[in-house]
C-alpha cells in the first residue's frame, strides 16, 4: 500500500529503515546495504528527505551520517503508517480474523520508537474475544526475530468498558499513552460509553 502512496520504492525502503530504527543513525553505504539499492538512488532519496527536514545529517571525517528527526511534524504519522506495514503491527492486522473478534488493537508509540519494555509498560493492547494462543504465537515470533520483548494485555469488551467507566488506573494509563491504532476506531476506543 505504501508504494502506492509514495512514488519511489527506494524512498519507501529508506523511510522504513529510518522510521523503524529512529534511535539509530546510518551512513550512506550502510543505507545502501540495508535497502539493497543503487547508491545514486539512495543518495537522491536521502537528500530529498533531508531537504524536507525529515532526516538530519552530520559529517564525521569522510562519512555523512543521517538520522530521522523525531521532532518533525510528520514523524508520528509516518511511524504509525510504517508500523502497519511492517513488524508486529502488520502481523496483528494480517491475523485479525484468526485472532478472533478484535474490537481494538493498539501499539504504544514509545515501543515503535524502540523503547525497551519494562514490566509497567503495555506495548500491545487488544480488546475483544481473542484466541490468546494465536496472539502469543504472533508475539513470540516477533520477539524472536526482533530480539525485543513485547508486553501485551488482552481484555474482553465488557471488562474494558467497565474499567473505563470506573477510571481504572491501568486503563487510564493505556488510554493516555501515545499509540497507533491497528484495528478499531480511535474515538470509540478513548470515549467512555454509559451503560444502557
Amino acid at each position: 500500500m505504501l508504494k502506492n502512496l509514495f512514488v519511489s520504492d527506494v524512498r519507501v525502503k529508506v523511510l522504513k529503515l529510518f522510521l523503524l530504527n529512529s534511535d539509530k543513525q546510518f551512513h550512506v553505504r550502510a543505507v545502501v546495504r540495508a535497502v539493497d539499492a543503487e547508491i545514486n538512488a539512495v543518495r537522491r532519496e536521502l537528500e530529498n528527505l533531508n531537504e524536507i527536514k525529515l532526516l538530519t545529517k552530520r559529517q564525521s571525517s569522510n562519512r555523512i551520517y543521517y538520522r530521522v528527526d523525531v521532532e518533525h511534524p510528520y514523524f508520528s504519522d509516518l511511524i504509525s503508517l510504517f508500523s502497519k506495514e511492517e513488524g508486529l503491527g502488520a502481523n496483528i492486522i494480517d491475523a485479525k480474523k484468526s485472532l478472533g473478534n478484535v474490537e481494538y488493537a493498539t501499539l504504544s508509540k514509545a515501543f515503535l520508537r524502540g523503547r525497551q519494555s519494562t514490566a509497567l509498560d503495555v506495548d500491545l493492547f487488544i480488546v475483544g474475544e481473542i484466541k490468546v494462543d494465536v496472539l502469543e504465537k504472533l508475539v513470540k515470533e516477533f520477539e524472536s526475530k526482533s530480539a525485543r520483548e513485547v508486553n501485551f494485555s488482552v481484555m474482553d469488551p465488557e471488562q474494558f468498558n467497565y474499567r473505563k467507566r470506573t477510571n481504572d488506573q491501568f486503563i487510564l494509563k493505556v488510554l493516555s499513552q501515545a499509540r497507533t491504532m491497528l484495528i478499531g476506531d480511535e474515538e470509540k476506543f478513548g470515549s467512555v460509553m454509559t451503560a444502557i
